[in-house]
């Protein structure tokens, strides 16, 4: 399974950017509930968002209403809107895939459970 993240780079606090994360290889695109994780430096690697299959989102409280997650099962890409970038936003940011194990389950809010990682994709927000 393949995970390739793409569409970081520098920008201006204010600034809008669109992280595309396209899987590949044996992974089951619907059956995974789809992340995304940001690290800054000498961070510990944190919890921004996630997607269901079904189109559910969520979000962690300091990316609310700025950050957008979404995907296209048919595509088997996530994708991570983030609008009115903050020199805070400034980190690598890693797409992930967590195999749903289960018919009810709770999505995750730490790495440790996903199953699948990106090689991350820089993002860098001048004040």
């Amino acid at each position: 399974v393949q995970l390739q993240a793409s569409g970081g780079g520098l920008v201006q606090a204010g600034d809008s950017l669109r992280l595309s994360c396209a899987a590949s290889g044996r992974i089951f695109f619907s059956s995974n509930v789809m992340g995304w994780f940001r690290q800054a430096p000498g961070g510990a690697r944190e919890f921004v968002a996630a997607a269901t299959s079904g189109g559910n989102a969520y979000y962690a409280d300091s990316v609310k209403g700025r950050f957008t997650i979404s995907r296209d099962n048919a595509k088997n890409t996530v994708y991570l809107q983030i609008n009115s970038l903050e020199p805070e936003d400034t980190a690598v940011y890693y797409c992930a895939a967590h195999k749903v194990r289960a018919v009810f389950y709770t999505v995750s809010r730490s790495p440790d459970d996903y199953d699948y990682w990106g090689q991350g994709t820089q993002v860098t927000v001048s004040s």
